[in-house]
């Protein structure tokens, strides 16, 4: 079986500029996450210039506020999707090597940890500036699938977080000595789902267009909280699904889930049948329930 997407040959390091001892490397990870960071400014400053899509056709914050809160937003998705790749997938390996925890540039982010990040420093900016926090997290959640679809894209230049082993007439062979082992009864190349491309097209486009339309044509921004449920649901279901087709990673080896369940890599399922993507994508489709329910009730 050949693959009918070939695996693009492009060099994951955009250029490096050499200096000294070492290089300073841009590549295409760290833009992703840097247009990303820009668009989402560019995309909350054209919503508060919008005072009709908002209740009372009042703006929850000025337009030179996005600038700061873009600084607030680069800072939890940093700090916090490091720290929720140490705690939810390799704690113990980094209660060894505590001085590798900052070393980001070697790899290791987790959506999760950076979602709650970015919800923590939005949060503390919205208190801070006294603004309705609310709002605010509105704002974020409709900017968010921007960052998810270039990041995925980013993924699958990379390569990483491939799919599992298939003979999708789709399936590409990614050029990595990991993903190509497959099981010894596989016949022929190793080919797996581009998983990136599908949680690219779900979580990025997908629910990008289904946020755009209940912004701009049903008018959910006026009612505070609710575009927040939708991300909460929204992200969690797309992630639910697309965990069927995506490969464990390895490099997580045997951990707890947040259930205190075990998982060991092989079976990639704990006791409840779930993998460490969907128990923690589970509780963000309640919670986005609770929330459009809460925040349609105060309205």
């Amino acid at each position: 079986m050949q693959a009918l997407i070939p695996f693009p040959d492009i060099d994951p390091v955009i250029f490096s500029i050499p200096l000294g001892a070492f290089n300073l490397d841009l590549r295409w990870y760290a833009l992703a996450y840097i247009v990303g960071l820009l668009l989402a400014w560019f995309w909350v400053v054209r919503l508060v210039k919008a005072p009709a899509l908002w209740a009372e056709d009042t703006p929850p914050m000025s337009v030179k506020q996005p600038e700061d809160l873009l600084t607030w937003i680069i800072l939890g998705v940093i700090i916090g999707g490091r720290l929720g790749f140490v705690i939810f997938y390799q704690p113990a390996h980094f209660l060894s090597n505590p001085a590798e925890i900052p070393q980001v540039w070697l790899g290791g982010m987790s959506f999760h940890g950076g979602f709650i990040g970015v919800l923590v420093a939005g949060y503390l900016f919205a208190r801070k500036n006294r603004l309705s926090v609310a709002s605010v997290g509105d704002c974020l959640a409709i900017t968010a699938p921007v960052g998810l679809f270039l990041g995925r894209m980013a993924n699958f230049i990379r390569p990483e977080l491939w799919g599992r082993p298939t003979d999708v007439p789709w399936a590409v062979v990614f050029p990595d000595p990991v993903a190509l082992t497959c099981p010894e009864d596989w016949i022929g190349p190793c080919a797996r789902h581009p998983s990136q491309l599908y949680e690219a097209g779900l979580e990025g486009i997908v629910l990008g267009l289904v946020m755009f339309w209940l912004v701009y044509r049903r008018g959910w921004l006026k009612i505070p909280g609710q575009m927040i449920g939708v991300f909460f649901i929204g992200y969690g279901a797309a992630r639910m699904f697309i965990e069927f087709f995506r490969q464990a990673d390895p490099q997580f080896g045997n951990y707890l889930n947040p259930l205190g369940h075990v998982i060991r890599f092989g079976t990639e399922l704990d006791s409840w049948g779930l993998t460490m993507g969907q128990t923690l994508s589970l509780p963000m489709i309640l919670v986005g329930l609770v929330l459009i329910r809460m925040a349609r009730r105060r309205a």
